[in-house]
């Protein structure tokens, strides 16, 4: 007796052959229960928002695009563009003294981002605000007139930016493989093609990301501005809910407008990214 064990073999024809396995898909009913319950309290949150005589949507609407909001809108942006482009080249000279082979440089830079990391932007604008107690005149004029409010505002959100822009872009560097230097040196390529063309188009890939998140983090970042009379979005609603005493209102007002110009600036993130990622499997 043979210890093979037959097999039975569907003959032609036959209707199992003709039929694939069914699939069924497996039932989630614990994340439908889930999803249901959070689109019922948003739509809850929603309509109490929406139908709560508290918030004046009709002063909301008056005050939107009034001429003292819209000025402290402008300053708001002018102070976050500025003040990114000037976080990012500071930042980018200390990236590069931390990443330089003199131990001068690395350690002056390691410091100052240490420094500046460990301050909170209020102790700092404060501490710039009232720089006339150390230094009453510099450069022969006296500090009071030579640091105004908006001056503080840059110096001190600037200084603040540049230490986390440097590490921006320090990890984005280091996100770039060594063997794409060596390959551009072994090509001939001089220092600045290498850096130009080879360590930064890669490097950006790293550094846009956490950039954009940095650019939302200092729009809304520059309402703190207001604590020193610096007149930008927050500060312009503040002087008129002071005068009419429609607070919840006006900082409706404050609140639609950075929700609006975050949202722009998200989307602008995203085609930055899509542009940069350009090649690489995490490209949409």
């Amino acid at each position: 007796m043979s210890s093979h064990t037959l097999t039975e073999v569907a003959a032609p024809g036959d209707p199992r052959d003709a039929e694939p396995p069914r699939i069924v898909p497996r039932r989630r009913f614990g994340q439908w229960t889930a999803a249901g319950l959070v689109l019922v309290l948003l739509g809850l949150a929603v309509n109490s928002v929406a139908r709560n005589e508290a918030f004046r949507w009709d002063v909301v609407g008056d005050y939107f695009t009034s001429a003292a909001v819209l000025r402290g809108l402008g300053l708001t942006l002018w102070l976050t563009a500025l003040v990114m482009a000037l976080g990012f080249a500071l930042g980018a000279l200390l990236a590069a003294g931390r990443l330089s082979a003199n131990p001068v440089l690395r350690g002056v830079s390691w410091g100052y981002v240490w420094l500046f990391r460990s301050m909170p932007i209020l102790v700092q604008l404060l501490f710039w605000f009232n720089i006339g107690a150390l230094y009453p005149t510099l450069f022969g004029v006296k500090t009071v007139n030579l640091l105004g409010p908006v001056t503080v505002a840059i110096i001190g959100l600037t200084l603040h930016e540049a230490a986390y822009a440097a590490e921006v872009v320090r990890g984005g560097i280091l996100s770039v493989d060594r063997g794409q230097v060596e390959a551009a040196q072994a090509l001939g390529l001089s220092r600045w093609r290498r850096w130009w063309r080879i360590v930064l188009p890669q490097a950006m890939r790293s550094i846009v990301p956490p950039a954009g998140n940095m650019l939302i983090g200092t729009l809304k970042g520059t309402s703190i501005v207001s604590v020193i009379a610096v007149q930008d979005l927050l500060y312009s609603v503040q002087l008129v809910y002071h005068r009419t005493y429609q607070v919840i209102p006006l900082l409706m007002v404050a609140t639609v407008w950075y929700v609006i110009v975050t949202s722009v600036l998200s989307v602008g993130q995203y085609y930055v990214e899509r542009h940069y990622g350009r090649g690489s499997e995490l490209a949409r």
